[in-house]
């Protein structure tokens, strides 16, 4: 029987092949992942809707599949195994599926577990990354299905010899001279949306320095309790929080070029996007509604967004909707950057890294400083160079008042 690619979400028809995880001859098991694809910088496993031996597969790695493309040909095990076909009982989300609870899709064995884990795509996924055997784990879903909660318990149980494992250092795929390596997946949807976003907006750059002695003070004052919560308060919260209160009062920073009508589009939402460096190239996670959010709640959302981003499980939702995009280079070590925008968006700023620095007061004394260099890049066609600058002096403005972004928005 021909399986062909289910619908990946609303209003996404296509997807690149990632990887296969079958091959010619493997019998499968429904809810087992068949193949991983790569839609709107979201990778997602597709889960097999049948029980049976696999035929054929079709499709090479870094092919774009429409969806309703024949991906792979297979015989099923029994009638009574498969479920409906029909595009709404197929239809695969991000990061989960929903599947039945019926009482074949697992057995129990002598010790009450289950020989096939019931488990969602995104569960097992996170399982193999951990080394952890879901035939291990209790599962408080339906009919013994585990969730992300059951494994995230498992791994906090303590152990009998508890060891502290070091965290890995983030590195970067810089090549091997002498070979070739075809660009395809996510580094090919970045450099197709870049190439877009160079040839469609006419870009400028603004670059202005900002005294933020006031918030490191204040963000290391705050970090040990924070910590201590298991929250983790990085510069990155400060920067998100004063971008998403400055567009507010430059609303047109906070807007999009509606190329089809010739129309300014001014957004009533402020949801700031945030370039992340992950294994395999930029990700945009964002924000949304942080104008309403805390610096705590925000610091929440990017550690949850980040570490997504990272093990490739980010969401869709949680990759659509960006108004302004806030990128940062500072904990690598760079100053200055031209970062490019983010269409269809027309404002982008990059944060450099705070380095220390002599300045003079009031008074005219030399005082040491903490200084960054906040650099933005506009949209010409939208944003003129004195609205660019009025924007960054509203950022600067915010960004040496830290006090007051901890307040609750009904209270500024």
């Amino acid at each position: 029987m021909d399986y062909p690619l289910p619908e990946l979400g609303e209003g996404v028809y296509e997807a690149e092949l990632v990887r296969w995880l079958v091959k010619p001859g493997d019998a499968v098991k429904r809810g087992q992942a068949l193949l991983e694809v790569m839609t709107d910088k979201a990778t997602m496993e597709v889960p097999a809707p049948f029980s049976g031996t696999i035929n054929s597969i079709a499709g090479e790695i870094g092919q774009r599949l429409k969806v309703g493309d024949v991906v792979l040909v297979y015989s099923p095990t029994g009638s009574s195994e498969m479920i409906p076909t029909s595009s709404a009982s197929r239809k695969v989300e991000a990061v989960a599926v929903a599947t039945t609870s019926a009482p074949s899709a697992a057995t129990p064995n002598t010790n009450g577990r289950h020989a096939t884990p019931i488990a969602s795509p995104s569960v097992r996924h996170l399982a193999r990354k951990l080394g952890v055997n879901l035939a291990d784990l209790h599962g408080s879903g339906p009919a013994g299905r585990i969730l992300l909660d059951d494994l995230t318990t498992f791994l906090k149980a303590p152990t009998e010899k508890p060891v502290k494992k070091e965290k890995e250092a983030f590195q970067f795929d810089v090549g091997v001279p002498g070979t070739r390596v075809r660009l395809q997946g996510l580094r090919r949807r970045i450099g197709e949306h870049l190439v877009e976003a160079k040839k469609r907006i006419p870009h400028y750059s603004y670059i202005d320095e900002c005294d933020i002695t006031e918030m490191v003070k204040l963000r290391s004052a705050l970090r040990d309790p924070c910590a201590a919560r298991g929250l983790k308060l990085t510069y990155l919260s400060f920067f998100i929080k004063a971008a998403s209160m400055a567009l507010k009062e430059v609303p047109i920073v906070n807007s999009s070029l509606d190329e089809s009508t010739q129309e300014i589009v001014f957004h009533d939402h402020y949801n700031i996007g945030i370039a992340v460096a992950t294994p395999a190239g930029l990700v945009v996670p964002v924000v949304h509604d942080a104008d309403k959010k805390d610096i705590y709640s925000i610091a929440t959302e990017v550690e949850r967004l980040g570490n997504d981003a990272k093990a490739g499980r980010v969401k869709l939702d949680d990759l659509r909707g960006g108004t302004f995009t806030v990128t940062s280079i500072g904990n690598i070590g760079g100053l200055i950057s031209t970062p490019i925008i983010n269409h269809p968006e027309v404002g982008i700023m990059g944060v450099g890294k705070v380095v220390k620095r002599p300045v003079y007061d009031a008074n005219g004394d030399i005082r040491p400083a903490d200084i960054v260099y906040l650099s933005f890049s506009f949209d010409h066609r939208v944003v003129d160079g004195a609205v660019g600058a009025l924007f960054g002096n509203a950022v600067t403005k915010h960004l040496q008042n830290p006090a007051a972004l901890l307040l609750p928005e009904k209270l500024k």
